[in-house]
């Protein structure tokens, strides 16, 4: 668990109920689907799941470990869900009271009377109590097998074993039924404003300053030694105080439809206008990344059909609306690159096996010009990086051979302007990693490579940290020996040859990058302040104003992804959710649509007995 969740219980304690809604918004979705696998009914477990999270405010100064507030979570509910069973198995009247209630209020409990929820029911109730669980939790929960383990205390393969065998027990259609009713029953942004403001009327004693916990977490071995190798030792945690001597002020922050009003905190008084040099005085601290960016509105995040092979450090491109998945690695008892493409249709949302590259590789680049994918670089079977060049034809289903790279390396990144290929930055194990400033301009018409002016900050990272908007590259954040995680943004100006420093970037780490509409959106990726973190931080910067805008987060943290454009959404691809010693891959597809603000009519949204509370409208 990231320490988010530690910083935004130390603004409860100090005063400020407001920012509880996060921790609700953050796990409500896991606390409810748990709590109906246990009730069997949606408007039960919905009131006990706002019990749950009123209780564990109630309780917030006996929790010892802010780390694990979500274990804390799960405790509470389970034992409240074993409460109202017993409550309600002692009553003898209580199937007349639920008959009674489901004729005077109809528009609440229509959907028990609904055949499609007794046939749902009623496969649920088929299945092994542990099966049923571990399907709740991830149709209703959207939690992947991973977060499952960790919220259950069992081993991932277990998690996936139930999945497997309770879908083999059910028949194919009742899945899907089953997912389409889950995802229409999901709680809405309106049950985080119930509990805000619930637990405004919940007085909590100031606590005394105490310096931040030590939040251990292991360094994710596997993906390091692939890409950093073990030459990296750990600096001194950054300490925060819990309380509050930052300046702060309200901030509407769009949850699901609706906005509410958080405090925004942040140690940097200037987010952007001014130019950062990316590891100097004033570093973005872990605390700080949650909050420091401008909140934005807009945005929503769809969960899409899983890639076929999960794999981390993959390059992903688009070519007339489709985007191949290429390359990555897998990890068995050792890192395995790849060789793998994988095709994505946005429209029919169906993957498609195409040919092999020739040469595995990951944490490689790929471009685009003339409908044609070049594939660039990288880290093979050899410990020495790749020159390698291979161009992949689409239409034809095929692989070429060209012109190698001058600089052999790996964790570059690479654009096109002007049909020319623009290789940036990497790095070279030689028992250490040594990253590049090089950058080398690749034509294709004549397959030739020349020479333009290095980058100013040396830097590499696991897939593509480069964006091009109006004919100029941004390079953003990434890694560098010796300076650590960086935030630094650089432009560069193909036709001058120049380089230019830009806002940095709010969160310091190595990121996946997308562009679109004119917007460069840093998304996910890692990075380590004192322990190592993952990310499902979304930052948008945007070239004429030369500033960020936080979005709203990636359903799924991870790092070592990939993030493409096309049809105007991004799709966020693969990636390793672990934070321990073994690479945790993973094959989840979920799409960004930045959309549009739009306005919206709260009338008939919200309970009467909600007259004094404050909407914001969206402008």
């Amino acid at each position: 668990m990231r320490t988010e969740d530690g910083y935004i219980i130390s603004k409860c304690l100090n005063g400020n109920p407001a920012a509880f809604g996060l921790l609700v918004d953050k796990y409500k979705a896991s606390i409810y689907a748990f709590v109906y696998s246990e009730l069997h009914n949606f408007h039960d477990a919905e009131d006990v799941t706002q019990e749950v999270f009123i209780k564990a405010y109630q309780k917030l100064r006996k929790l010892r470990r802010w780390d694990n507030f979500l274990a804390w979570l799960y405790s509470i509910a389970s034992n409240l869900c074993k409460t109202w069973i017993r409550s309600k198995s002692r009553r003898p009247d209580h199937e007349f009271i639920e008959d009674q209630e489901t004729l005077n209020e109809p528009s609440i409990n229509l959907y028990e009377e609904d055949p499609i929820f007794e046939t749902l029911h009623e496969a649920l109730d088929s299945l092994p109590d542990t099966y049923r669980q571990a399907l709740t939790l991830h149709h209703l929960g959207g939690m992947n097998s991973n977060e499952i383990a960790r919220f259950l205390g069992v081993s991932p393969t277990a998690i996936r074993h139930r999945l497997s065998r309770a879908r083999q027990q059910l028949r194919k259609e009742m899945v899907s039924m089953m997912s389409e009713t889950f995802e229409a029953k999901k709680l809405q942004a309106i049950f985080t404003f119930r509990v805000v403001e619930i637990v405004k009327g919940i007085k909590l004693s100031p606590m005394t300053p105490i310096k931040a916990l030590p939040f251990g977490f292991s360094l994710a071995a596997g993906i390091m030694l692939l890409f950093f190798g073990m030459n990296l030792s750990f600096v001194n945690q950054t300490e925060f105080e819990t309380s509050s001597t930052n300046q702060g002020e309200m901030k509407v922050l769009n949850v699901g439809e609706y906005p509410v009003d958080v405090l925004r905190m942040s140690n940097i008084s200037v987010i952007a206008g001014t130019n950062g040099n990316g590891s100097g005085n004033i570093k973005p601290s872990l605390q700080n990344a949650l909050f420091m960016a401008p909140q934005a509105e807009g945005g929503t995040w769809t969960r899409k059909a899983d890639m076929p092979t999960a794999r981390g450090a993959l390059s992903a491109s688009e070519v007339n609306g489709k985007i191949y998945a290429i390359g990555g690695f897998i990890q068995n008892q050792f890192i395995q690159p790849l060789s793998a493409v994988e095709e994505y249709d946005p429209i029919t949302n169906r993957w498609t096996k195409k040919a092999d590259m020739p040469t595995a590789r990951n944490s490689f680049s790929t471009s685009v010009v003339d409908g044609k994918i070049y594939a660039i670089g990288g880290g093979g079977f050899a410990p020495d990086p790749l020159s390698i060049v291979e161009q992949y034809d689409p239409v034809a289903d095929k692989w070429t051979r060209k012109s190698d790279m001058p600089t052999a390396r790996s964790g570059l990144s690479t654009c096109t302007v002007n049909n020319k290929i623009y290789a940036i930055g990497g790095y070279l194990w030689d028992g250490k990693a040594n990253t590049f400033a090089v950058v080398e301009e690749y034509d294709p018409k004549t397959d030739k490579w020349t020479t333009k002016t290095d980058m100013p900050t040396k830097r590499s990272s696991f897939t593509s940290f480069a964006g091009v908007v109006d004919g100029l590259i941004y390079v953003i954040g990434g890694w560098r020996e010796g300076k650590g995680f960086l935030s630094l943004v650089e432009q560069y100006d193909p036709i001058a040859d120049k380089w230019t420093t830009k806002t940095d970037m709010p969160t310091a780490r190595v990121a996946g990058i997308a562009t679109l509409n004119g917007k460069i959106y840093a998304i996910g990726g890692y990075s380590r302040d004192g322990n190592p973190n993952l990310f499902s931080t979304v930052e948008e910067y945007d070239p004429v104003s030369d500033s960020w805008t936080r979005k709203n987060d990636m359903p799924t943290t991870r790092t070592s992804l990939s993030a493409c454009a096309a049809n105007g959404k991004i799709y966020v691809i693969g990636g390793d959710v672990a934070l321990n010693e073994r690479s945790i891959l993973t094959a989840i597809v979920e799409e960004y649509d930045p959309g549009a603000v739009k306005s919206i009519d709260f009338k008939g949204k919200l309970p009467t007995t909600w007259g004094n509370t404050k909407l914001t409208q969206s402008k």
